[in-house]
């Protein structure tokens, strides 16, 4: 009776020693269908720091494998299976079992034992129907660009919309998806897909909502302390106030437009993207300044003389400021630039009211405003 006690006690602990095992890392098993000369599968990671080989196995004889990983928490995991890549969201404990075809065009698979890798295949599913969208329209484009022997502007200015339609469209798509799965690792995910400057408002919202819901998600943390930063300089935020000198020494500040519309204009002789935009900005200040916009150039030169001569040669005739100190100016860092073109638009109550808008998407905003106001 005793060796029996005994012997029921120790199976009872293995239990719970092999079960509390388990429990500090995540399994993936999985089966390749016709893999062919293919021979190792890797395990990739997706953190804040990027993605990376964090595991391979070597496939068996009948197309099985298995992967056993400890994750620090849970987080974004790839399976490289050849030259195809698949998605998963895993954490310790869960038991992932993972099944493809190495001959389906369509990248097909399966996935069981972890909610998060089916919401994940969700979202891919959803940028897939898109991507289509998107292939057939190029190609519907090349072979009309064959057809004539070149691609032209008025070919280029029929298809240019319909591409933009199908991004406008999968990005909302996206955005109800991320909204749908807020607290799910695949929305976040699914979130920084998003153009940050289109979609700030929204992110610095999504953000809020989850906050807390990932703390130990490195990744999830560092997107919460971005959309902060940003969260003061964000769209119905007021702008804060600065003082810059002029290009003729004297000071300006932002509060010498208070009660007038203006566009802060960060730029740089020396960047290509900048002068590509100035003869639009030129165009609508031509149409809109007698209406109430006014912009304040903000560059980012150093050269003070090749400033001047950029501004002669684009014909930039509003107001013209400058640290003359790169992107370490004061006015550059109070406005976090850290890339440009960039830009702001303030109201007349010192809102800001639009940001980053360039090309069609700035002659629209200023249409609608300005045309609004009369």
């Amino acid at each position: 009776m005793k060796n029996r006690i005994t012997l029921f006690t120790l199976a009872v602990l293995s239990f719970f020693i092999f079960s509390c095992a388990d429990k500090g890392a995540f399994t993936i098993s999985g089966t390749i269908s016709n893999p062919g000369s293919l021979k190792t599968v890797f395990l990739m990671e997706a953190d804040s720091g990027g993605i990376k080989v964090v595991d391979s196995t070597q496939l068996s004889e009948n197309g099985k494998f298995q992967f056993k990983h400890v994750a620090p928490y849970q987080d974004l995991y790839k399976i490289r299976v050849g030259g195809s890549i698949f998605d998963i969201i895993a954490k310790n404990g869960d038991a992932i079992t993972f099944g493809t075809d190495v001959n389906d065009n369509t990248k097909a698979y399966t996935v069981t034992g972890s909610e998060e890798s089916d919401k994940i295949k969700d979202f891919n599913k959803l940028n897939n129907v898109y991507s289509d969208k998107m292939s057939k329209l190029y190609n519907d484009y090349q072979a009309k660009a064959q057809a004539i022997g070149k691609e032209t502007d008025s070919l280029i200015k029929v298809y240019r919309p319909q591409f933009q339609v199908i991004m406008n469209e999968q990005s909302e798509a996206t955005l109800k998806f991320v909204n749908d799965n807020k607290n799910s690792l695949a929305g976040f995910y699914a979130a920084t897909s998003l153009d940050p400057d289109k979609y700030e408002q929204q992110l610095i919202a999504y953000a809020d909502a989850i906050k807390d819901s990932f703390k130990d998600n490195l990744g999830v943390q560092q997107f919460e302390r971005q959309m902060a930063a940003a969260k003061p300089l964000s769209i119905g935020q007021h702008a804060p106030d600065f003082t810059i000198i002029g290009i003729d020494d004297k000071p300006i500040k932002l509060s010498d437009y208070k009660g007038r519309y203006v566009m802060l204009d960060f730029w740089a002789s020396w960047c290509m993207p900048c002068r590509q935009e100035n003869p639009n900005v030129v165009k609508q200040y031509a149409v809109y300044h007698a209406k109430g916009l006014n912009i304040l150039g903000i560059s980012l030169d150093q050269d003070k003389s090749k400033w001047q001569q950029a501004i002669t040669a684009d014909n930039l005739s509003w107001t013209h400021a400058s640290d003359l100190k790169n992107f370490e100016g004061p006015t550059e860092v109070l406005y976090h630039i850290q890339a440009i073109p960039s830009n702001f638009i303030i109201d007349p109550n010192g809102i800001i009211v639009a940001k980053n808008v360039r090309g069609t998407d700035l002659e629209e905003f200023l249409n609608k405003t300005f045309n609004k106001l009369q």
